[in-house]
């Protein structure tokens, strides 16, 4: 990231200038976008699981374990916090672990779902052709091939493995089948995990709209659910940096001027990651001291 920072300081320095025309009320309304996507959070995971979770606990959980995300890769910071909560609660751990796993295939299901519906309405609205080297595309496929190749054959040489997996998948949908038997956690956990990412979009939108940003909002959401897309494989603790990238680069693709695109992003990810960060960790240090995690 310094070195990145440091290459392109000029846009950068052009950026942060731009963070001065910023309109506040959009930003307040990007802050309150912020705050439902907590909401959206604790819903899709009582919709995981049959059990009633308390609902202001399970609330403020999802607050504490956006710091913990910021410790480990790939979101294991927040899963390992709502994995401690879902036992503390009195879950076994197998049914926990089950429900995790419920939760981050609906979300996944929904953000891709949601990208795919965009890319079909909108199909011009991402030009990522100059921004990509010529020729990249044959090595990324090759390496993401490489990658499934491998997984597979890591099940196949492995027995315990394999045997621990079919377990933790037998009990998994079993845990679904509970789950989508009664409407209302069917509901909940679907409706939050389309809701989650919509509000995400939404906070990067009303960033743009504070900032001026010339790009139609839904080119906008187009952009960031790509991004976002994109970056779930980059192990960084909380995307720092791969998601900040991936997003300069979408909303370019997008049409928006290189300096204001970087203003856009710095102002959504200082609202969405780092005003939360100081506050989420000492609710977190609390929740630990008060044996609610």
């Amino acid at each position: 990231m310094v070195v990145v920072a440091v290459r392109h300081r000029a846009v950068l320095a052009e950026g942060i200038g731009h963070l001065a025309t910023a309109k506040w009320p959009w930003l307040f309304a990007a802050a309150c976008a912020t705050c439902l996507t907590w909401v959206a959070a604790a819903v899709t995971r009582q919709g995981a699981v049959v059990d009633r979770l308390p609902k202001l606990r399970l609330l403020v959980t999802q607050f504490a374990a956006g710091s913990a995300n910021h410790l480990l890769p790939t979101g294991l910071g927040a899963s390992a916090v709502n994995l401690r909560f879902m036992t503390v609660c009195g879950l076994p751990l197998a049914r926990s672990s089950a429900a995790l796993a419920l939760y981050l295939l609906a979300e996944s299901v929904a953000r891709v779902g949601l990208l795919a519906a965009l890319l079909i309405a909108f199909p011009h609205a991402l030009q990522l052709g100059p921004l990509l080297p010529e020729g990249a595309w044959g090595p990324l496929l090759l390496i993401i091939g490489a990658a499934a190749v491998l997984v597979v054959a890591v099940f196949a040489l492995v027995r315990r493995l394999r045997a621990a997996v079919a377990s933790f998948l037998r009990t998994a949908l079993g845990e679904a089948r509970s789950v989508h038997a009664r409407p209302s956690r069917a509901l909940a956990l679907w409706g939050g995990s389309l809701a989650f990412p919509t509000l995400q979009a939404a906070g990067l939108v009303l960033v743009g709209l504070a900032l001026g940003l010339d790009v139609p909002p839904a080119h906008m959401a187009l952009a960031y659910l790509a991004a976002t897309v994109a970056v779930a494989l980059v192990p960084t603790p909380g995307g720092v940096g791969s998601v900040e990238a991936a997003l300069v680069v979408a909303l370019v693709a997008a049409g928006a001027p290189v300096a204001v695109a970087t203003a856009v992003v710095l102002a959504y990810r200082i609202i969405t990651v780092w005003l939360p960060l100081l506050p989420g960790a000492l609710t977190l240090g609390a929740l630990v001291r008060w044996k609610v995690i």
